[in-house]
């Protein structure tokens, strides 16, 4: 694999140094009209599209498997597992990625990971209608997932090489617009899908969907720029993960991404587990389409928000705006445990997306001001697999919690940490005054 992912084009431009400015008085080019960056949106757009038909289309297979969530026991476990084999590669291979990522074509790796992953979906309908077991399917969507590790950290130092530094935050809001789009669409065709023609059917429009942002990505027109050529050592490594280390513990920008980010993926080990059951525990007859009805409303209160964050928004100190959010959405999910009614799980979703929002907008371009080009490979594997260790420990804490005291207790527990995890933001910029400085527009 890294002889197919090194980089064998010359490098145009210099080492460290984003596309150039406009210069005084020159019209910026709109991103989208950006033939690299827009083609990085639609191939992020039309993948996302199909993650989203893949989580539904797995928890279709998860349903049928469990006989509708019958027993308690055996759907926390499953639920679980859905969880914990999408973080595990994370775990076990992400801090090793990064240095391998941060010396290859960014490019390509972005390829290469998505043409693995939509053999790997093709897979697990062939490989279930096969064995009938769950143990096989995990196999594959752990491998899925360890593509996933590459994918992400390169996807992320890509951004900045390919757009001027002035537009920087606008790209991060793009790709997560692109993501709120993706999520609507995904769920909106996804829920219908799996409850009228079946998850192996989902599973296939996933696969295609992968093909469709191969092609996508392939139209960067990316030039790699000078990285790190030192031969790989296993001290080599333990150096370079040190390094990225370093820079998290050592820069405020990084650590408040970190909170609030850390604190959606806790939330999202909760509801995976508690909260799926809570949700169709509550319905005379549970399905898909329940949970993709909650998914679009998520997605729609995150657009609106990401639409605030990028205008009126942009005038508001970043740890005040995440910080804020956190308590919030720790309101909204209690809001959710304490009812039955699908109204209000749609009402408090809505507000949910509309509150953690920031959190995907702004994180990541506090980790990309943060570090420089030769780093950031690492530190985002390192975020990624801090994320995923949160995201391990939070499923596995309700995967205990659910069964003895039930959906509602275990929902609130996730909506306390969440919170605190705001206080924690708005704590940083009391510690770093800096954070609390407004980034000029672009």
């Amino acid at each position: 694999m890294p002889d197919m992912l090194a980089s064998d084009e010359r490098p145009v431009t210099t080492p460290g140094a984003p596309p150039p400015p406009a210069g005084p008085g020159a019209a910026v080019r709109p991103l989208l009209l950006q033939r690299d960056f827009a083609a990085l949106w639609w191939g992020q757009l039309i993948s996302l599209w199909g993650d989203r038909i893949n989580y539904l289309a797995l928890n279709g297979l998860v349903q049928q498997h469990t006989r509708d969530y019958h027993d308690p026991g055996q759907s926390s476990l499953m639920l679980s597992l859905h969880g914990t084999v999408s973080v595990l590669p994370v775990l076990l291979f992400a801090p090793f990625a990064g240095p391998w990522v941060d010396r290859w074509n960014l490019r390509r790796v972005l390829i290469v990971s998505d043409v693995l992953r939509a053999l790997l979906v093709l897979a697990i309908p062939v490989v279930y209608a096969a064995t009938h077991h769950a143990a096989p399917v995990w196999s594959m969507v752990f491998l899925m997932f360890t593509c996933n590790v590459f994918f992400l950290p390169a996807k992320s130092a890509m951004t900045p090489e390919i757009v001027p530094k002035e537009q920087l935050l606008t790209a991060n809001t793009l790709l997560a617009v692109a993501g709120i789009i993706g999520t609507v669409a995904g769920f909106a065709m996804g829920g219908w899908v799996v409850d009228h023609w079946g998850w192996p059917v989902a599973l296939t429009m996933d696969a295609i969907t992968y093909g469709v942002s191969v092609l996508s990505l392939a139209l960067i027109r990316y030039r790699p720029q000078v990285r790190t050529s030192a031969e790989v050592t296993i001290g080599g490594y333990w150096h370079e993960i040190m390094e990225g280390l370093r820079v998290v513990r050592g820069s405020p920008a990084v650590g408040l991404a970190l909170t609030a980010l850390g604190a959606v993926w806790l939330g999202g080990g909760f509801v995976q587990v508690a909260g799926i059951q809570h949700i169709q525990r509550a319905a005379s007859i549970p399905g898909a389409e329940r949970i993709a009805g909650l998914g679009g409303a998520l997605g729609l209160g995150a657009a609106l928000a990401t639409w605030w964050v990028n205008t009126r928004g942009r005038n508001a100190p970043r740890p005040l705006l995440l910080g804020v959010g956190m308590v919030l959405a720790g309101v909204w999910l209690v809001c959710m445990a304490v009812s039955t009614r699908y109204a209000v799980f749609i009402i408090a979703s809505f507000l949910i997306g509309a509150s953690i929002a920031p959190a995907f907008v702004l994180t990541e371009t506090l980790v990309q001001e943060g570090t420089d080009l030769h780093q950031r490979g690492r530190v985002f594997s390192l975020r990624d697999f801090a994320m995923r260790s949160l995201l391990l420990g939070s499923l596995a804490l309700a995967t205990v919690l659910t069964p003895l005291f039930g959906t509602t207790p275990t929902l609130i527990v996730a909506a306390v940490c969440i919170a605190g995890a705001g206080v924690l933001s708005m704590a940083w910029g009391r510690r770093a005054r800096e954070l609390m400085v407004v980034p000029p527009r672009d």
